[in-house]
């Protein structure tokens, strides 16, 4: 039983090994959420989050869980949200540790929330960008990609925050006016993600099909609806037990995915602070990147798929392959 935010929380089977070859527990992964409350929910409080659990740890498999139990205790604080399906679910706000101590007890390793808050859960206060490799392609090439990233949303007067995915890959996160729906966020950073592919050629990409990718992927559908990512210091499910950790773009040449881990990260916090402190700050207008998307269509730039669980969107291309399309 631990003691936490004025409750009682349960930790059942704290010696579970949920990361096998550096032996991390499941108490562990508790104790890292807790030394790094602040920060952690600086990125989560008022944000409905989904569950993502890992019952067995990460050497076995996950699942999502979009409603909380009926069993859970009566302070965890929660918000009903909507889907695209036109389901809705009861989902979880973390607010303090013992929120946080709650879900890993439940095989929570990373915390994948909304881009809202709950005062208002059809209007994204947060754009997210996500840089994916393909396969062939290292750090360095994401770490180009993330500069440009930078240059056009500055370009933009967008302020974004960096920081390692825990994976592969890099995200930007930058704070918005929560004034525009899911479907005009999406078409911003649909907008920011043909710019950079514009002037990154065979180095980023827009393109949704994994056929016709190259270099650097620029995830737009992350800021569709139900779309979530693993947040701002979210430990990951890799067998070095990696974090999702945020840095500053001075260090952007020398950041090392690797070296950013459940057992290494909290003394780097203590050490430097948070360098996404300041990301609330500031709300920045998407208004520039709108028009942009605008000129693009004007010029012929149609809309770009959808994930495959949405509907088929107005003005949206055939949601078929390319080659497969060609074979028809």
């Amino acid at each position: 039983m631990l003691e936490l935010a004025g409750r009682e929380v349960r930790v059942s089977n704290p010696g579970k090994l949920f990361f096998p070859e550096p032996g991390f527990t499941k108490l562990d992964l508790v104790n890292y959420y807790v030394e790094c409350e602040a920060a952690v929910l600086r990125h989560l409080r008022e944000r409905p989050t989904t569950l993502k659990r890992w019952v067995d740890g990460v050497s076995g498999e996950f699942f999502f869980q979009k409603r909380v139990p009926d069993s859970a205790p009566a302070w965890l604080e929660t918000v009903t949200v909507s889907f695209p399906s036109g389901r809705s679910a009861r989902e979880l706000v973390a607010a303090d540790a013992a929120h946080l101590a709650w879900g890993v007890n439940l095989g929570v390793i990373d915390w994948n929330p909304w881009p809202v808050r709950r005062q208002d859960i059809d209007h994204p206060d947060e754009l997210r960008v996500d840089l994916d490799p393909t396969p062939e392609v290292g750090f360095d090439e994401v770490r180009a990609v993330a500069a440009g990233v930078r240059e056009v949303l500055e370009e933009h007067d967008l302020l974004g925050f960096p920081k390692t995915s825990g994976s592969r890959g890099i995200h930007v996160n930058v704070r918005i006016e929560p004034r525009h729906s899911f479907g005009e966020v999406r078409r911003a950073a649909l907008a920011l993600a043909r710019e950079v592919e514009r002037r990154m050629p065979g180095r980023a990409t827009s393109k949704w099909w994994k056929e016709e990718r190259v270099g650097v992927f620029v995830d737009y559908n992350q800021n569709a609806r139900d779309r979530t990512v693993a947040s701002a210091y979210s430990v990951r499910a890799t067998p070095d037990a990696r974090v999702s950790c945020p840095f500053h773009w001075s260090e952007l040449e020398d950041v090392e995915p690797a070296a950013l881990r459940l057992d290494t990260v909290p003394s780097l916090l203590r050490e430097r602070g948070d360098p996404s402190a300041a990301i609330d700050d500031r709300a920045g207008s998407l208004d520039s990147l709108l028009e942009l998307a605008s000129r693009d269509e004007a010029a012929g730039l149609g809309d770009a798929p959808w994930p495959p669980n949405f509907a088929k969107q107005p003005g949206e291309g055939p949601r078929v392959q390319p080659s497969r399309a060609r074979e028809r």
